[in-house]
């Protein structure tokens, strides 16, 4: 009777001189349980150019990274929307950090396979190479995307070379003893197809043996005809066993759990009692609950019960808990696992003791600039952790924001948080007019222009304008806002007249940040942090001088130097 699992086997081979740094790097994994049977088991390899000096660190960080970001998406999205969602946050990190580096990149080729049930997925970038030994036929399943370049071939995609990914992907049905073989392309030319299946077959019961065979021959071949033989991997991956039948996996759309019932003050579900109901609007309830096991207090989200199977936000709402378990921010909530099984489609965070901005803002109507700016600037931060991820917020409002009785702020809500990939931007827009367009928004969202990280600069921008003035920097209402040419009815209000406190250079980087157009927007988020702190500074005043304070000091500092070289002198 065939296992109720999928079943493989695997072996790997590496040769690299021990004076250099190998390029390229490879992985099986292989995890057990709902896990093999949601999301299957995964084979790569990657590989970086010989001239690249960061090619050891790009290989290593994307296979490890895909890895990592794969077996924790929702169960409820396919092997296709997994694995293509993951390797365009990766690639827009890599493409990010390379941006950074005067030397070399974060650039790899990479090929990925995921085997699920009966079938396996190919995701390729690049020259890295894939071949499927069945029987006696021996088959490329990937395509060089490569070019030539004054005799050298260079890739023609890899992951970290743009900004945009071009994914080549194939799915392919499974046999049980089919073989596959992963290596790069520093093998081409030294071995002949009939070469792969006799070195393999030898004894393929001992895949780690027959990759030893591969290199060691292709080692040999590259010697004898005087070229490179520095960079050579190969990894075998053998199925031994199928499923009998296609399962049916759990989540395939909205996953097999209930949306749980309205909750009143008092009642339990699964082992969580209502402390207090935080929210409740047309997409989502938000409970203060207690875990009776641990003793502990915690926020529960989860969507309202009168949402239908086809809304787009409860589709939404499974990746919510995803989105933020990816971002490690001391400025953004933490999602907390649950102490026992959920029986109902929710998730839980930590709970923070403290207020809103809003709430706080009241309570605290004589708190200084200075105050005022580190609040600001602690909510930038919590922006910027998500862009590293390549997530895009959408809502920063005050309402959204949490202050606890130490000062520190915690970005809160994620309702319409979405990963910023290349064909997003209008599901994105259209979440977020599902959840609610807010006064901080930007004219882009209102005018259904393309979105992105200076979209959530101009909402961050906005709050800050309130917090420091009480007031928006624009008097023209969003839903005013039907072209183009009316964004030139938008005046910005300079803050000063609002807070006279706020010193030119503030004023000037509010009105730069607040920017109608978003190509006038800083370029990048930490620009605008930048001038954040600059403000908060001390300031010199039209003379060039400092400031009362700073003359003070000054003459301490001048009295203590007398005393010491008066203690000299006496000596």
């Amino acid at each position: 009777m065939a296992p109720a699992q999928l079943s493989l086997s695997y072996g790997q081979a590496f040769v690299a001189p021990e004076r250099r740094r190998h390029r390229s790097s490879m992985s099986v994994r292989l995890p057990e349980g709902p896990l093999l049977t949601a999301k299957g088991a995964c084979a790569l390899i990657s590989d970086s150019t010989s001239r690249n000096p960061l090619a050891k660190q790009a290989g290593d960080i994307s296979v490890r990274g895909f890895l990592a970001d794969y077996f924790s998406t929702p169960d409820h999205w396919d092997v296709k929307t997994s694995a293509t969602r993951v390797l365009r946050a990766l690639n827009g990190w890599c493409f990010g950090q390379s941006r950074q580096v005067s030397d070399g990149g974060f650039v790899s080729s990479i090929s990925t396979m995921i085997f699920r049930g009966r079938e396996a997925h190919l995701f390729h970038i690049g020259d890295t190479l894939v071949f499927r030994l069945r029987g006696a036929e021996f088959e490329q399943l990937s395509r060089d995307h490569v070019t030539d370049l004054g005799g050298y071939r260079y890739p023609s995609r890899a992951l970290g070379m743009d900004a945009g990914l071009d994914i080549e992907y194939a799915r392919l049905p499974l046999k049980q003893g089919d073989i596959f073989l992963f290596t790069t392309q520093g093998v081409q030319g030294t071995l002949m197809p009939s070469d792969y299946v006799r070195l393999i077959r030898e004894d393929a019961s001992d895949l780690d043996a027959a990759c030893e065979r591969l290199a060691q021959t292709a080692r040999e071949r590259a010697q004898e005809r005087g070229y490179g033989s520095d960079q050579f991997c190969f990894q075998l991956v053998r199925i031994d066993a199928l499923p009998e039948e296609e399962q049916d996996y759990p989540g395939k759309v909205y996953g097999d759990l209930p949306i749980p019932p309205e909750l009143a003050v008092g009642e339990r579900l699964d082992g969580l009692e209502v402390r207090e109901v935080l929210s409740r609007t047309a997409q989502s309830r938000v409970y203060r609950v207690r875990d009776v096991r641990t003793e502990r207090d915690l926020v529960m989200k989860a969507p309202s019960p009168e949402l239908s199977n086809r809304n787009a936000y409860l589709e939404h709402f499974l990746l919510q808990q995803w989105v933020v378990e990816r971002v490690h921010s001391p400025f953004v909530v933490r999602v907390m696992e649950p102490s026992r099984p959920r029986r109902f489609l929710y998730y839980l965070m930590a709970y923070v003791e403290g207020e809103t901005l809003t709430e706080w803002v009241r309570h605290h109507p004589q708190a200084g600039l200075d105050q005022r700016l580190d609040i600001a600037i602690q909510l930038g931060k919590a922006i910027q952790a998500l862009h590293h991820r390549d997530l895009l917020h959408q809502r920063v409002h005050p309402d959204n924001v949490l202050i606890d009785p130490h000062g520190q702020v915690v970005l809160a809500d994620f309702s319409a948080c979405h990963l910023r990939d290349v064909d997003g931007h209008r599901r994105s827009r259209g979440l977020l007019r599902q959840v609610g367009i807010t006064e901080h928004s930007a004219p882009e969202y209102a005018l259904d222009d393309e979105v992105g990280r200076r979209s959530d600069q101009f909402s961050l921008a906005s709050t800050v304008y309130w917090l420091l003035t009480g007031a928006l920097p624009y008097e023209l209402p969003l839903k005013e806002l039907l072209r183009h040419t009316d964004l030139e009815r938008m005046v910005y209000r300079s803050a000063r007249t609002l807070n006279p406190e706020i010193s030119p250079a503030l004023d000037d980087a509010l009105r730069r940040a607040l920017s109608p157009q978003r190509a006038l927007r800083f370029r990048r988020l930490s620009e605008f942090l930048h001038a954040l702190r600059l403000s908060g500074e001390p300031q010199r005043d039209a003379s060039g001088t400092l400031g009362e304070p700073a003359r003070f000091w000054q003459g301490v500092a001048g009295v203590l130097l007398l005393l010491l070289v008066l203690s000299w002198l006496l000596k």
